[in-house]
């Protein structure tokens, strides 16, 4: 599905009921908005893992703008302001308030640039393999650790000068460092559409990727934040989630280390993964209802 946002037209798709019947009245879920990594991946890098919670929120999927099968094909577009502020657009146009947004990976810095920019909007953040800021060196050192120097190599051609050649030579080399276990789902990155040209624009220490900074804004934060680290992750690696923690306030924020996975935890350990974002959702929602709030 389709719907126009901020004028550029954005891919969406849903899964699951808002409502649902209870007895005798209909009981609204909460929504979970996820905001895929890339840049210029699409969301199909959920699926069909997230379903696993579709019992217990609506989840709406969303391609960013740029990326994936949405519009918005103008580089100035391609910032996280903009990305932020869509996000916002995108739940007012079809109507979802107090929303529990996800972010994984480059889908964090989007989320900490839409609440950030409005934070009165979401019921909840979780900001999933991410980062604040983007120390190169530190990536650069994981890398070395988990794939040698031919790894560390790779990586810091492809960002510090990204580009077609590199982002070729990173794919092969350095990807399949980013998990800990190998994929049971080879297919996922044949099923994405992949805009290589956000990502080259976006990436790198000389772009807005290495400019990033949000630590001075997070202390404007007002709602639950849960943040998912793994201890095997080279290119957000812990350390940058447990930045985050300490910039939060800190009766909001929950971090979960999960020890033998890689980026996006959910991958390696699916089991814990869920059940932690389960809970979370429930915990959320049951404080929104008792203030009164609605998450639907």
């Amino acid at each position: 599905m389709f719907v126009t946002v901020n004028g550029a037209r954005l891919y969406f798709d849903v899964e699951g009921a808002g409502l649902v019947p209870d007895g005798t009245r209909m009981r609204a879920k909460p929504t979970v908005v996820l905001l895929h990594g890339g840049p210029g991946f699409d969301h199909s890098i959920y699926k069909p893992a997230f379903s696993a919670l579709s019992d217990a929120a609506q989840l709406i999927y969303v391609d960013l703008r740029g990326s994936g099968r949405s519009g918005g094909d103008h580089p100035q577009e391609w910032n996280l302001a903009q990305w932020g502020d869509d996000v916002k657009g995108l739940c007012d146009v079809l109507g979802i308030k107090r929303p529990i947004v996800l972010g994984t990976s480059f889908g964090g810095f989007v989320a900490q640039a839409y609440a950030t920019r409005h934070p009165a909007h979401p019921a909840a953040l979780v900001l999933a393999s991410t980062a604040a800021r983007i120390d190169f060196d530190v990536v650069f050192e994981a890398f070395e650790r988990l794939g040698g120097t031919e790894a560390r190599q790779v990586a810091e051609a492809y960002w510090r000068n990204p580009g077609d050649a590199t982002r070729v030579r990173y794919f092969a080399v350095c990807l399949p460092l980013y998990r800990a276990k190998p994929p049971q789902d080879d297919a996922m990155r044949q099923r994405a559409i992949v805009r290589n040209a956000v990502a080259i624009h976006f990436n790198g220490p000389r772009n807005e990727h290495g400019r990033m900074d949000f630590r001075p804004l997070l202390r404007t934060i007002r709602c639950p934040v849960l943040v998912m680290a793994g201890d095997r992750d080279p290119i957000t690696p812990m350390a940058f989630s447990e930045e985050i923690t300490t910039h939060l306030p800190p009766h909001l924020v929950r971090l979960e280390r999960f020890t033998g996975c890689g980026h996006g935890v959910q991958a390696d350990d699916p089991v814990r993964a869920f059940a932690v974002l389960r809970d979370f959702i429930r915990e959320v929602h049951a404080s929104e209802a008792a203030a009164g709030g609605v998450v639907a």
